[in-house]
């Protein structure tokens, strides 16, 4: 039993990713506990409350009730009044740093007017949400301790965890109370997944419910590998298949929440695709797997690192790059100012070059304008297309041309079908790069009008008049 007591604290203590991965080899070790683990995390993860004003509907006819009779009354204002309500929801979060900081998902506090964090012990602070980022689902908050050293998490690197890890979930399912399961690590850099801008997940068969979001994913050395954000699920409950966002996506958010600037992550300048059975076959590869590069940015930093179109990067810093989403990834966990080494096949052979991380130019400056008269494009709020833009709205490779960042209600704009996001290209044949030129081609009258503009990355072309 000594001995086993002895390996599992070497395992604790062992710098992150170090410690050996043994098979039990008697019945002491198997019956170790991970209650030292679970005392040293628990207090450093929160329950989360949130609220929010809606306008609920007040029936003050019981008729109301009854479906027949809604039929004819159609629940609208007919006997009917409002009142607001202030619904709550319930998710868990993770403090990360002494002072305050707690890490939790997007969507957990999405639309909250009011934001609460009670702690381990039972005590009750008023949040302030510090940074939330969409695209990743992660948003940062902050409470103050009133001088006091809360507990924390440290972080590990996620990229040291392996399949077959042994790993707790810790979080407020169902809102029972602070709850741990533990399991293994099932599977790494899920990317087919579809829950954020930047899937790449840890799946896990931990049991993850609803109010673990945002909870913590910790390994047996106490640190923080992930935090708990969905769940594949049929009927609700856990099956076994939960998701968590890698430790290093998290770290830098947390890194742009502490220095209280805008969360601006790293660019590349180069737009790709995964690379298929048939581009593989194409290009005369041995197998898919990769990213077949497209287009790069003149002048940007793949350009500069002499990435050419038709390479097919394979890894960056020695890590596989197997599709678009685990670029993306690695690209957003870099950090801006640094380089990391990347490796592509080029006609068959391997290069490595060193890629900086920047970011992203805005160049043109976006100068939105609302343009207005009787044309096809009146009502649609523009604005100048430039990589900072692209990488803000989520559009790869779109640097140039002018965007639409929204279109109003009953305009032209909106009976013609334009949607935020469209790229117009060129107006009756002539290219527009910036908001203004494409303003004032528009205030030019004519007969006909010829647009040509791209969503979803194909062409469109659409005409009015003789």
């Amino acid at each position: 039993m000594l001995g086993a007591v002895l390996l599992l604290a070497a395992a604790l203590v062992s710098p992150a990713g170090a410690q050996e991965r043994v098979v039990p080899e008697n019945r002491d070790a198997v019956m170790l506990s991970f209650a030292p683990v679970v005392r040293q995390a628990a207090p450093a993860v929160v329950n989360i409350f949130t609220k929010r004003k809606v306008q609920k509907q007040r029936r003050t006819s019981s008729l109301l009730d009854d479906p027949f009779f809604r039929r004819f009354f159609g629940g609208g204002p007919r006997g009917q009044g409002r009142r607001q309500g202030q619904p709550s929801s319930l998710g868990s979060g993770v403090i990360v740093d002494p002072l305050g900081f707690i890490v939790t998902n997007e969507h957990v506090i999405k639309g909250a007017e009011l934001i609460k964090v009670v702690l381990n012990d039972r005590r009750e602070f008023e949040a302030e949400l510090v940074l939330a980022d969409p695209r990743t689902d992660l948003a940062i908050l902050q409470i103050d301790p009133e001088g006091e050293t809360l507990p924390s998490i440290a972080f590990r690197d996620s990229d040291t965890v392996e399949v077959g890890d042994l790993v707790l979930a810790l979080g407020n399912p169902f809102g029972v109370g602070q709850t741990v399961t533990s399991g293994i690590v099932s599977a790494l850099a899920r990317t087919q997944v579809g829950i954020t801008d930047f899937s790449f997940f840890i799946q896990t068969d931990a049991a993850i419910n609803p109010g673990n979001s945002g909870g913590a994913l910790i390994t047996t050395d106490g640190r923080l590998i992930g935090i708990n954000t969905a769940i594949y699920s049929r009927s609700g409950g856990s099956v076994g298949i939960g998701f968590a966002i890698p430790a290093n996506m998290v770290r830098t958010v947390v890194a742009s929440a502490r220095t209280g600037g805008a969360l601006v992550r790293a660019w590349t300048g180069l737009s790709g695709q995964t690379l298929t059975s048939d581009l593989a076959e194409g290009l005369r590869l041995e197998r898919p797997g990769g990213v077949v590069i497209n287009e790069t940015f003149p002048d940007g930093p793949a350009d500069r690192a002499g990435i050419k179109a038709g390479d097919v990067l394979v890894t960056v810093d020695d890590q596989p790059v197997n599709d678009i989403e685990a670029l993306n990834y690695r690209v957003a966990t870099g950090e801006l100012g640094q380089a990391v080494n990347v490796g592509f096949y080029r006609q068959g052979k391997l290069i490595s070059a060193r890629l900086p991380l920047e970011a992203p130019p805005e160049s043109p400056l976006r100068n939105e304008i609302r343009l207005l008269g009787h044309h096809p494009l009146g009502g649609a709020v523009v604005a100048s297309l430039s990589p900072a833009l692209a990488e803000e709205r989520d559009l790869a490779g779109a640097w140039k041309g002018v965007i639409i960042i929204r279109v109003q209600r009953g305009t032209p704009a909106q009976r013609v079908g334009f949607r935020a996001n469209d790229i117009i290209l060129s107006i009756n044949g002539q290219s527009h790069l910036n908001s203004a030129d494409l303003a004032a081609a528009l205030d030019r009258s004519a007969d006909r009008w010829e647009v040509v503009f791209k969503r979803d990355g194909k062409l469109r072309k659409v005409a009015f008049g003789s």
